[in-house]
This record gives C-alpha cells, structure tokens and sequence, in this order.
C-alpha cells in the first residue's frame, strides 16, 4: 500500500471539487468510478450515494462522512481517522469496535469482504 492516490477520474474530481450532487447524477446515469486507494481526507461527503463501491485502502481522515450508506462496499484497509460518521449504515461485518478504533486511533478497517 503506496500513499493516497489523487485520480483523474472525472467522478473523483467532482468530489475533489465539493460536487456531491454530481457526482449522484452521474453515478445514477451508469457511470463507473473507482476511488479505492483515493485520496478524500476532508471532504464533506454528507449525501454521497456510494452502496456498493470498491473502497479498498481509501483515506477518509476528517471526511465529513455523516449519514453515508457503506453497505456492500469493499472497505478493507480503509482510513477513518478523526472522519465524522454519526448515521453512517457500515457493512455487517465491520463491528462497531473495529469502526471506533480506524475513527480515535487511525487503524485502517479489516474488512472481509464478499461480493454479493
């Protein structure tokens, strides 16, 4: 695992730009967009609809994450560190102590994750 990337994805741009809503649109449009291993430490991400995407080793440090969906998305070696996450609906499989130590001490989440 490298640094955090800063893709020249179109859709990860709009989130780099504080484009939610765009990048909704285009996501309920049928375009595809990959941010495993992105860069989005603090961003305000409040209303992002992202179910089902491939999040692997994502950096999420002081991302305002409030309300966001995250079932079925592949989240292993995620960072939440200091991310706001009150409402946040996480995979099953994450534990509720897993999640508070990626949020208080910065450990990236293990996350066995099956595609459904």
């Amino acid at each position: 695992m490298s640094g955090p990337i800063i893709s020249d994805d179109p859709l990860y741009q709009l989130l780099r730009d504080d484009d939610v809503a765009g990048f909704n649109q285009a996501r309920e449009a049928g375009q595809e967009c990959d941010l495993s291993g992105c860069d989005l430490r603090g961003l305000d991400l409040r209303n992002l609809i992202i179910k089902g995407m491939n999040l692997e080793d994502t950096y999420f440090r002081g991302a305002d994450l409030r309300g966001i969906d995250f079932s079925g998305c592949n989240l292993n070696g995620a960072s939440l560190a200091d991310a706001k996450i009150s409402g946040c609906y996480f995979p099953i499989e994450l534990t509720p102590a897993e999640i508070e130590l990626s949020v208080t001490m910065g450990t990236r989440l293990r996350h066995i994750y099956t595609k459904t």
